[in-house]
């Protein structure tokens, strides 16, 4: 009886299973992980059998009690994974490698529920169908079409396999994303001679000794070193576009393009084995492939998917060839020995040179204008022109899990709190992932009010890997770091200006994922909006702003490589859909093959024999981008498309820029997945999309019509 006690204590105390406000990121700990899951899905489990035996197709006795399920599980294993995102350790890891299984048990045994399948298809075919609001017929619809493609068809042992599919999927995902943090995070390559990183900037010596002191090189200083360079995004960028020394830009760039490709860490068998399953898995729901499946939940087809990226790319083909012409030119006027035979680990190079000799921009020398707290009020009073909110700091409100984590809320004009994000802007490569990313933390909705009469405010978090500060100099950044900031906050807008009480549809639940980067891109465009940026770019000693010279040459350089690199991004955005549409798994062709065929008409270098970038390509094989990745393209068009809004009301008016902003944000940003992404954009632009834009602001208009 005692021991059962002291385990009921023990759980009342797991800060899992307690009611929050805000998630108690400060407390915790891979040891709260295995019994806080276990004892939440016990609890889940007894309230969707509850559920399943009180069910009626009626919103009260279906979608309410169904919305607290799904909400409480998202909350807590999204707090959960959360952390093993940005305070990895092999603790936690292991932790949740255990109770994942069950996790996706739950989760596969609520998708096949019958019961709440037949009520929500009951709701379809009531003759009280026309009477509900367009939110809750697209929650109904989007219900029926998610339990179908869970399996909810299928009988006994076609069910059994597909279950046992979506399990080996997760563990197999989850293993490919360790793998990728640790082959990043093994490799260390130690300098210790001045001359072999002669070069770099001063930023990326601060950074590489910081890190050098960090693994125990004690007298690690900027100056004189050592310096230990690792494959994380800072410090690979910062070799490939300023480091002299050609062989050690190669040695790098090898290692980047082979990390999880060898030994305990190598992905193949990994990417092998996903792509079969997800072949089985579309064929069991009468799918041909994969990419059928993932488009089903989508607006585009793949065709239509095919067809944007083949009319992207020959608008950029040309283009990118007289890059690669330029450069070779460049470096031939410059002497390079390399001149007549660039290689991948020269482009970057010679790319940083020819914009400092073109536009006489020299990224480096850019970072004092783009220091963090400058940036972030500039985005704040952006965000209070367009939108009519106003952001204030709100630190120690909520729990944090590192103490350069900020708090913010946001308040409408009236002066309400309506929403509040997190901001960890950082790099911390021991135990955060790379790259950015926002994720919902609570979503609004109406159902788990917290007062029972308002709905329950959105929270959201922002994550970034950016320079940290050295010494007393705040952290300083490049304008590419600038773009991500407003991206990711873009991002988190659409969830927290969200005017949907419907939780299952509100914010970024619901909507297409190929319509989910309109608003972050259509941010990014503001970066190079005059009294935008001049707002920003304040000189963090002398207060000092951009000069306006070096505004234009930004502007200027906007279009610098334009064709390159969106072919990059149609390079990833092809072979993903290949690999999920005629790629046959274990037959004659190997995935590195599709990657080299699909290369041949989207890289001007071919990729080097042994290159093995998929073994990383975390996105496909370890987020949510699997036949999804041309959703950066497709949202690309509909963002530059909203941003010409903007530019056709005139972007000097700013009595137009405010009723524009006003529209955009009673639309795109307020509708959340209540209505179909396309129905948003038309409301809100007056016809449907056009690539135009698109071209048009990377300069590939021209090469287009040609």
């Amino acid at each position: 009886m005692a021991s059962s006690t002291s385990l009921d204590e023990a759980l009342g105390a797991n800060p899992l299973l307690q009611d929050f406000d805000f998630p108690p990121f400060d407390v915790v700990d891979a040891k709260h992980v295995r019994p806080g899951i276990r004892a939440l899905l016990k609890k889940l489990e007894g309230d969707l059998e509850e559920l399943e035996r009180t069910v009626e197709p009626t919103w009260p006795k279906l979608v309410v009690p169904l919305e607290k399920i799904v909400d409480r599980l998202t909350v807590v294993w999204g707090l959960v994974n959360h952390l093993k995102s940005v305070k990895d350790s092999s603790e936690l890891r292991s932790a949740i490698e255990e109770v994942q299984p069950e996790k996706v048990k739950f989760q596969l045994r609520l998708g096949q529920s019958k019961p709440i399948y037949n009520a929500f298809k009951a709701i379809l075919e009531s003759p009280d169908w026309q009477t509900l609001t367009e939110a809750r017929k697209r929650i109904v619809e989007s219900q029926i079409k998610e339990a179908v493609l869970s399996g909810v068809s299928l009988e006994d042992d076609k069910r059994d396999n597909f279950n046992k599919i979506e399990q080996e999927l997760k563990r197999l995902s989850h293993k490919f994303e360790e793998n990728v943090l640790d082959a990043t995070k093994n490799f260390e390559k130690l300098v210790t001679e001045k001359n072999e990183i002669e070069g770099l900037p001063a930023t990326a010596l601060g950074m590489a000794a910081q890190t050098a002191l960090s693994k125990g090189h004690e007298n690690a200083i900027a100056e004189n070193g050592p310096w230990i360079i690792t494959l994380d995004g800072p410090s690979f960028l910062s070799v490939m576009q300023h480091a002299r020394n050609r062989s050690l830009r190669e040695e790098i760039y090898r290692a980047y393009v082979t990390r999880a490709s060898s030994g305990d860490l190598d992905n193949t068998a990994i990417i092998d084995s996903i792509l079969k399953l997800r072949l089985e898995k579309a064929k069991l729901l009468n799918y041909n492939n994969y990419a059928e499946v993932s488009m089903a939940t989508k607006m585009a087809t793949v065709e239509k998917a095919e067809e944007l990226l083949e009319k992207l790319r020959s608008a950029s083909w040309n283009a990118a060839v007289q890059d690669m012409e330029d450069l070779k030119n460049f470096s031939k006027s410059k002497d390079a020995p390399e001149a007549d035979d660039l290689n991948h680990w020269d482009t970057s190079f010679w790319s940083e040179r020819l914009r400092e000799s073109k536009f006489d921009i020299n990224e480096e020398e850019l970072r004092p204008y783009f220091s963090l707290p400058k940036v972030m009020d500039g985005l704040f009073n952006l965000a209070n022109m367009l939108f009519g909110i106003n952001i204030e700091p709100a630190d120690g409100l909520a729990p944090v899990w590192n103490n350069d984590v900020r708090f913010y809320r946001i308040k409408d004009s009236s002066g309400s709190p309506i929403a509040y994000f997190y901001f960890d802007p950082y790099t911390r490569p021991s135990e955060k992932k790379g790259g950015a990313w926002m994720h919902e933390v609570l979503a609004r909705s109406h159902v788990l009010s917290r007062d029972g009469a308002s709905a329950r405010l959105p929270v959201a978090h922002m994550v970034c890997n950016q320079t940290p500060p050295v010494g007393n100099k705040p952290s300083l950044m490049t304008f590419r770091e600038l773009e991500t900031v407003f991206h990711e906050f873009g991002h988190a807008l659409q969830h927290m200006l969200t005017k949907q009480d419907e939780g299952l549809v509100a914010g970024i639940r619901g909507i297409e994922w190929d319509a989910v980067e309109l608003p972050s891109q259509f941010m990014e465009n503001w970066c190079y909006h005059r009294d935008t940026l001049m707002s920003i770019a304040k000189h963090y000693e002398t207060g000092e702003t951009l000069p306006e010279e070096t505004y234009k040459k930004l502007l200027a350089a906007r279009t610098f490589r334009a064709g390159s690199l969106s072919l990059r991004q149609i390079r990833f955005a092809s072979v993903d859909l290949k690999l999920h549409t005629d790629y046959i798994p274990g037959g004659s062709e190997s995935i590195f093959d599709v990657d080299c065929r699909v290369s041949e008409r989207t890289q001007v270098i071919p990729p080097l024999p042994e290159d093995r970038f998929l073994c990383g390509f975390r996105h496909i094989f370890a987020g949510g981008y699997a036949a999804g990745y041309y959703s950066y393209k497709w949202a690309e068009v509909l963002s530059a498309d909203a941003f010409s809004a903007f530019e056709d009301a005139g972007l000097d008016d700013s009595k137009a820029v405010k009723e524009t902003g006003h529209k955009f944000r009673e639309t795109i940003l307020a509708l959340g997945g209540g209505k179909a992404p396309l129905e948003v954009f038309v409301e809100f632009r007056g016809r449907e999309p056009s690539p135009e834009a698109l071209l048009r602001h990377n300069g590939l208009l021209t090469t287009a019509s040609a």
